[in-house]
């Protein structure tokens, strides 16, 4: 059986501080960096800026947003579905974010030591070390 696949594109929003943040959304167990599924005709960078907007009501540019990778994983809430997933990082320095639409819950993470939180494999499998790796310069 071949499983369908959901293309999103997703942000590793860093705080000054160094926490990034995840977000859950409603009705779902896991968190995961906020972001969301790409349109037709979208770019991915275009996608990302709407979802942030729609999401976490942040305004960032196109300039803001560095790509960091990649990834493929089994979706959190949808069975039987891949998530691809172009992921960007975003240094918001002390920038306030709220939740609105769909998020449930903002939780601000230290990526070495997450906490006992349940996170999409996406997040916890491929985005968070592929940014730890990049953080420590590798």
């Amino acid at each position: 059986m071949m499983t369908q696949t959901i293309r999103i594109a997703a942000a590793v929003i860093i705080r000054a501080d160094g926490q990034t943040l995840l977000v859950r959304k409603r009705e779902t167990t896991a968190f995961m960096q906020p972001g969301g599924k790409i349109e037709p005709k979208e770019t991915p960078s275009s996608a990302l800026l709407r979802e942030l907007v729609e999401e976490i009501g942040l305004h960032v540019s196109p300039e803001d947003l560095h790509p960091l990778g990649y990834f493929e994983a089994p979706a959190a809430n949808e069975a039987g579905f891949t998530v691809s997933a172009d992921v960007f990082l975003i240094e918001i320095g002390n920038i306030h974010i709220a939740r609105s639409a769909e998020i449930e819950e903002l939780r601000w993470i230290d990526p070495e030591k997450p906490g006992d939180i349940t996170m999409a494999k996406l997040t916890e499998h491929h985005i968070l070390p592929a940014f730890l790796q990049k953080r420590a310069g590798g």
